[in-house]
């Protein structure tokens, strides 16, 4: 087990470091815990596909700083592939880089939905079905337009080494709280991931709204995802009891 603190009194706790197979190469894997709310996070490390140890990117100064991806929870993109965001082709995207070029993906639990939780970002979702935009949905719910914090993600970077890092991410708030936690972030790495039809609204409104560095190609989205005919109406509950039979 190790333990670390970050520069606000954050304590995280690493278990064993594992070694785990994925469609992007193998990675070392281990599990942390945030003491004081008991959220559990995941980092994935890789050294490079040089084979010479960590290359990562070069700094400024010439140093090479592992490449690092702190990457939110987001259940419906990550697992389901939803397009009303981009988070699981950045998940992707991250863990294709950091295998190649070496660093670290720091994957935050609690952070579902910009740190609202699973349940109210459904109902945001409900929302911008209606015609607000992701911030606005919020607002609505009387819920932070983002309320994460990545206290326990520096912890986690300091007790892995990663002091000096290259940042994969187009969110400029993102370094400037893990400056707050001690982490020095020498270069932001942009990621590039194609706007599509069914999440165009959504990043234009991060670009706006939230200051993320996005080159959007507004003309040109990629395509749709295929219509399977699915609809938002849910089913009639249906009662299977029968007669002289109960389930």
């Amino acid at each position: 087990m190790s333990e670390q603190e970050s520069a606000n009194g954050t304590v995280v706790v690493g278990g064993p470091v594992v070694s785990l197979p994925t469609q992007f190469g193998v990675f070392a894997v281990q599990a942390w815990v945030d003491s004081a709310t008991g959220a559990e996070h995941l980092s994935l490390s890789a050294p490079g596909e040089s084979g010479q140890g960590e290359s990562g990117q070069g700094s400024s100064a010439g140093a090479v700083v592992p490449l690092v991806r702190l990457h939110s929870e987001c259940l419906t993109g990550d697992v389901f592939g939803s397009y009303r965001c981009d988070c699981g082709e950045q998940l992707d995207h991250a863990l294709e880089q950091i295998h190649q070029q070496g660093g670290t993906l720091v994957y935050l639990r609690g952070h579902e939905g910009r740190g609202i939780g699973l349940a109210n970002k459904i109902r945001a979702y409900s929302l911008q079905e209606s015609g607000a935009d992701t911030v606005e949905a919020n607002e609505q719910l009387g819920l932070p337009v983002d309320a994460r914090d990545y206290s326990a993600a520096a912890g986690i970077l300091s007790a892995l080494g990663h002091t000096r890092i290259a940042l994969l991410s187009n969110n400029p708030l993102k370094e400037a709280d893990l400056a707050r936690h001690g982490i020095d972030v020498v270069a932001m790495v942009p990621a590039h991931i194609p706007a599509r039809t069914e999440n165009l609204r959504y990043l234009v409104t991060k670009r706006d709204r939230m200051h993320h560095a996005l080159a959007l190609d507004e003309a040109q989205p990629a395509p749709p995802a295929p219509d399977t005919g699915a609809s938002t109406t849910l089913p009639r509950t249906l009662d299977i009891t029968t007669e002289g039979h109960t389930a």
